[in-house]
């Protein structure tokens, strides 16, 4: 969440990740070849300011375009400046890296499989047949039908791009999906077998995770149980069809590309840890209710209840006081009769509104769409909307979790927290005999990360490497 936004409210639309109709299958046109990066999606996670890794991803994703299916097809490549680690591929052409997953490639095969991956996806118009059935699945931030038209129209814009990421594909695409990353990595002459060896690293990164986090690569992109097995045949059978030349897979050249790329949170925007949100710039931090999922973007925090029953949503608000904030909140939110409350949270004054919000549900019947328990605080001149929806009648089952946030919003004083610097891959050299997790402590890092690094290095911590090897450490 940064420190700037131009109408806040705009973006409780996040909110509706879950079940927004995007196109009925009667009247469904295939997309027009995309010009440019959406700046929806843009807006939702940010562009990753890099411009040598970009220059690289656009060669890269040119050069396979060119021998696929599709070479006519206009094709964008970017980078997303979010941890997440994920890839994904919009129907126009747009083909999405977010720097989470460039941070884990190990080398550049690894790469152009999960390129040729997602170029697949749009060569064989998955995304299309997922369009024509009417959703996009969000995976964590699940609302469904419980927000009111009015809010899914504020939310459209970024949940379109939002939706992307969490678009599931079906096995079947899947495997086409992977068929078609190894004829077209291998085309251009990479070793096509790293993308089964990338694929084992994004299911322990997957298992490291837990439940509690964010959806990955593979919550989109479902694993099967002879995938591994399965990519390391179509590479061979693809090595022999290439008349058994060398293929490329450039590790050092790769790790020496991605040296000092942030890695994980951007501590200026804002960070979990412990199971609180600190915000160094804003200077704020508050609790996430136990066992939700959350995610943080340039315009707001999330959190949402893991069965997607409930969600709240920070965010700058606009206005001169939290009164005029809290009309418009509750306008924006369609709230019939809201009860405003005036209270104090650790010494800053705040408003609760509390109601039920009206509309259309998506038949067009008119009713209660959801129940709200939301909050402006102002601290200064800087004001905040803290907002909290739930399903109509559940209000007494999520509420007090809504309630337990807004009473831990505080002020930001602890000076280590103040003062995080964003972390960076660091790029070293192991020597002679080294197992990996020598070579992580010899470089300063603590044994808590070992495995975290190992999984980041496609490595195991007993693995010995050659004097010579490159790995990465992180660090500020």
């Amino acid at each position: 969440m940064k420190t700037f936004l131009s109408h806040p409210f705009l973006r409780t639309g996040a909110l509706a990740l879950a079940l927004l109709p995007l196109a009925g299958s009667a009247g469904f046109r295939p997309p027009a070849p995309a010009k440019e990066p959406d700046p929806q999606v843009l807006a939702q996670f940010g562009l990753l300011n890099n411009s040598a890794l970009q220059k690289f991803i656009d060669l890269k994703g040119q050069q396979m375009a060119a021998v696929s299916s599709r070479s006519d097809f206009g094709y964008q490549f970017t980078i997303l400046d979010s941890p997440m680690i994920n890839a994904f591929a919009a129907p126009d052409g747009n083909i999405y890296f977010t720097r989470g997953i460039m941070a884990h490639f190990n080398d550049e095969a690894q790469f152009a499989g999960v390129l040729g991956h997602e170029l697949g996806h749009v060569t064989a118009r998955h995304g299309e047949k997922q369009k024509t059935r009417s959703t996009i699945t969000s995976g964590a931030l699940l609302l469904g039908s419980i927000l009111s038209k009015r809010v899914a129209s504020i939310a459209q814009p970024l949940s379109q791009g939002a939706g992307l990421l969490f678009l599931k594909y079906g096995r079947d695409d899947e495997r086409e999906a992977d068929k078609l990353g190894v004829a077209y990595s291998s085309k251009i002459g990479y070793d096509a077998s790293h993308m089964a060896d990338f694929f084992l690293t994004l299911q322990r990164q997957e298992q490291a995770s837990g439940a509690g986090g964010m959806p990955t690569f593979l919550s989109s992109h479902p694993n099967s149980a002879d995938r591994y097995s399965t990519v390391k045949q179509l590479a061979s059978q693809a090595k022999q069809q290439q008349g058994g030349r060398a293929l490329t897979v450039n590790r050092n050249g790769y790790l020496q590309m991605i040296d000092g790329m942030a890695y994980g949170d951007d501590p200026r925007q804002g960070f979990v840890e412990g199971g609180v949100f600190y915000h160094p710039e804003l200077k704020f931090q508050f609790p996430i209710p136990q066992g939700w999922k959350s995610q943080n973007s340039p315009q707001q925090f999330q959190m949402a209840e893991p069965n997607g029953k409930a969600v709240q949503i920070l965010t700058l608000a606009p206005g001169n006081s939290a009164e005029e904030a809290a009309q418009a909140l509750a306008k924006e939110l369609n709230i019939s009769s809201p009860q405003a409350t005036r209270t104090t949270i650790n010494g800053l004054p705040a408003i609760a509104l509390q109601g039920d919000q009206v509309g259309q549900d998506q038949q067009g019947r008119q009713g209660i769409q959801a129940s709200t328990l939301s909050y402006v605080i102002q601290d200064g001149k800087t004001l905040y909307a803290l907002i909290g929806l739930c399903g109509p009648g559940t209000l007494n089952s999520y509420g007090p979790a809504f309630q337990r946030t807004a009473q831990g919003f505080r002020r930001l004083t602890d000076a280590n927290k103040l003062n995080r610097q964003s972390e960076k891959i660091r790029i070293r050299t192991a020597k002679a005999g080294q197992t990996l997790a020598q070579a992580l402590s010899a470089n300063g890092v603590s044994t808590k990360r070992h495995q975290e690094l190992a999984i980041l290095n496609g490595m195991t911590t007993t693995d010995k490497l050659s004097a010579g090897t490159l790995f990465k450490v992180v660090g500020n």
